[in-house]
């Protein structure tokens, strides 16, 4: 298992981040995005990086959330008077789109280096960068717009158009 859910490192102009659960292909888990944030925040603040790329360590760039924890999360969440909150919902989520926007309001350039998987909340942290380049083996998508509509940081739809 990696130490770090993110890896950050340089190598003259180009600040690298990568997604660093290979064991899970990089399923966004605990401390992920605030790490993304906080990479990004590192390397808009290093006058020698010209360039941000963010990748995936292992076979995939992204796997989305991991869901492992979905099931005790949920049986948690019934147990609780009230259920379901919809408030901690959206703050939980808010600050995720929050860090994934780091990487659009980046001063620097970013590049996402997909490959293998890129579903999920992957798709978020790809479309959010200034450009991607996709390797033949990598698969976009966003399964869960069959059941809750656009993903949350709308990116799909500024990217591609409402026709697309």
């Amino acid at each position: 298992m990696a130490d770090s859910p993110i890896d950050y490192n340089t190598r003259g102009a180009l600040a690298f981040i990568t997604l660093n659960r290979p064991e899970r292909l990089n399923a966004i888990g605990a401390g992920m995005t605030a790490g993304l944030r906080d990479a990004v925040v590192k390397a808009n603040g290093d006058g020698d990086v010209r360039v941000i790329i963010l990748r995936g360590a292992g076979r995939a760039f992204c796997a989305g959330y991991d869901l492992q924890g979905a099931p005790q999360a949920e049986a948690n969440a019934q147990e609780r008077t009230g259920g379901w909150d919809p408030v901690a919902d959206y703050a939980f989520m808010s600050e995720n789109v929050r860090c994934f926007m780091s990487l659009w309001e980046s001063r620097k350039p970013v590049i996402a280096q997909v490959h293998g998987w890129c579903v999920g909340g992957g798709t978020d942290m790809a479309l959010c960068s200034d450009l991607i380049f996709m390797a033949d083996d990598a698969r976009i998508g966003y399964p869960p717009a069959r059941i809750w509509g656009t993903p949350t940081t709308n990116m799909w739809v500024y990217r591609l158009g409402l026709e697309n």
